[in-house]
């Protein structure tokens, strides 16, 4: 047992989430917060550093592989001799060997993001702070039916099908999964469903545009903080390109606007901001 276990009758354990993958962020901070941890949550490594420097965790459940920073990066920076003692969860996509093994030797623990997901972080919970787990009982039957994706995923919303094959084989072999929608109207539902990491859409489509997109995103609690990056196939003017980056209701708009070429590294670099990818290269 940790020696913030011990004391945890006095104050709730503060637990700082950090994955690049919305739904994954919500499953683990809605359970969490109803077993009585008092959740902190990041989307990259760097907002991991900032958030975990300010409020010092006692425990931190880490993605590895996130853009900015990595997560064991990030965590090493926090982990300072003489710093009060942090317990981390490792999760990942990859039963990678030398992760695992070098999880162990710094002391974490290490969950694999799949059909045992819950399960397996529930376990290192139980080690960590045993005496939080028995609130978790009313959790199961939510645990037995939710889906925990291994790769990130993006959303492709676009009303040319073509667009959808030219970019899925490109961002498999980055390691994104891809969903698509051929209207905005079928994207948001998407959206709201299946939280992608980033979506990305056409800004004319018959059945409302961008800016229609980005209004009902920002509108609901699910999608109000998805980045999502337009593009054109026709040029679209400055002051076009300000309202739509423009907050709405509060969030940001378009975190980037492009024109659509065959040249994918521009869109590509700007989607590693917000989704760690194996690898960034445009395909002409």
């Amino acid at each position: 047992m940790s020696d913030v276990a011990k004391v945890s009758e006095l104050a709730p354990p503060k637990l700082l989430i950090a994955d690049d993958d919305p739904a994954i962020v919500s499953l683990l901070a809605d359970r969490c917060s109803k077993m009585g941890f008092i959740v902190e949550t990041a989307t990259n490594g760097l907002q991991l550093v900032m958030k975990g420097r300010r409020s010092h965790p006692d425990l931190m459940i880490v993605d590895v592989n996130m853009p900015e920073l990595d997560g064991l990066s990030a965590c090493l920076s926090l982990l300072h001799p003489g710093n009060q003692r942090v317990d981390v969860i490792v999760i990942t996509g990859s039963a990678d060997p030398e992760t695992i093994e070098r999880c162990g030797s710094l002391g974490m623990f290490y969950g694999l993001k799949g059909p045992d997901f819950w399960p397996n972080i529930k376990a290192a919970l139980a080690v960590i702070f045993p005496e939080m787990i028995g609130k978790s009982a009313d959790l199961e039957p939510q645990s037995k039916s939710a889906e925990v994706y291994v790769r990130p995923r993006v959303l492709l919303i676009d009303d040319d099908p073509a667009i959808q094959h030219f970019y899925a084989s490109r961002l498999a072999k980055l390691g994104v999964d891809m969903l698509y929608a051929s209207n905005a109207v079928h994207g948001y539902r998407i959206a709201c469903k299946a939280r992608p990491s980033v979506i990305i859409t056409d800004n004319y489509m018959p059945d409302g545009d961008a800016m229609y997109l980005l209004q009902r995103l920002r509108r609901s609690p699910e999608t109000k903080n998805v980045p999502v990056i337009v593009m054109s196939g026709r040029l679209i003017d400055e002051q076009t390109q300000m309202i739509l980056k423009r907050d709405m209701c509060g969030q940001p708009g378009a975190a980037h606007v492009f024109r659509k070429s065959l040249d994918t590294s521009e869109l590509f670099q700007a989607l590693q901001g917000s989704v760690a990818l194996q690898g960034v290269g445009g395909s002409k």
